[in-house]
């Protein structure tokens, strides 16, 4: 399928990978593309989006992509802007802080217990998911190197069989910015945190949880400092 595109009012693009809307419901398919580009940054604070622009975009009618921005405003994503559009809900930078330090405390712990437990689990798909992060990265395609991402995480994640725990990681994941995403790409270093997913899945692998805990706070680390595009 060919590469879709979300609109801006302002004639703005917002790039989607052409996997995007592919899957799932016309709805569900129109909301995974709207959480990444609002990750991203794509989709940026400040600004209104129509649903009637984002669907002529999609090639879809505007039901669909309405009720997923309706979703999002009730997931405390977005705001309705009467007879206008919707905006995204701005994250200050106190607010990306307190997010990571929930993600580290929720996520680390769960991927050193599925470390633990490697023998139980299948993770072989995962490493395969992991080298698709560092393709996208050297393929410079964002929206693919994030829908890989999430996939990875979510996916041990929900190993444990903890499906509330699983849907936190993930609305938390919905709700950080990783802004400095495009700027790692342009400059060469998105590569470099693509393979960490590589480290952090051979560590899993082996059993070995004291180095799947050290490589994942580092791996969270970045949320408020390279990625989020805050390098001080």
């Amino acid at each position: 399928m060919a590469e879709q595109r979300l609109s801006r009012p302002d004639g703005g693009k917002i790039a989607t990978g052409p996997a995007s809307m592919q899957r799932l419901s016309l709805s569900e398919q129109a909301l995974a593309v709207l959480r990444q580009a609002m990750v991203s940054g794509e989709i940026q604070p400040g600004e209104i989006y129509s649903a009637a622009a984002l669907a002529s975009q999609l090639g879809v009618s505007n039901s669909p992509v309405r009720e997923a921005m309706l979703t999002l405003v009730n997931e405390g994503l977005m705001v309705p802007v009467r007879n206008r559009g919707f905006q995204v809900v701005p994250i200050t930078a106190g607010e990306l802080d307190e997010i990571q330090q929930i993600r580290v405390l929720l996520e680390v712990p769960t991927m050193v217990q599925v470390a633990g437990r490697h023998a139980e689990f299948d993770l072989a798909p995962y490493a395969a998911v992991a080298q698709g992060i560092v393709d996208a990265a050297q393929e410079g395609d964002i929206t693919g190197y994030l829908e890989r991402d999430r996939d990875f995480h979510l996916g041990l994640i929900g190993l444990i069989g903890n499906a509330r725990l699983t849907k936190m990681v993930g609305t938390l994941r919905d709700h950080t910015r990783l802004f400095g995403l495009k700027g790692l790409n342009e400059q060469g270093q998105l590569i470099a945190s693509a393979k960490e997913h590589l480290d952090i899945i051979a560590a899993m692998q082996a059993g070995d949880t004291a180095e799947t805990e050290r490589l994942m706070s580092v791996h969270l680390g970045h949320i408020t400092r390279e990625w989020s595009g805050d390098k001080d």
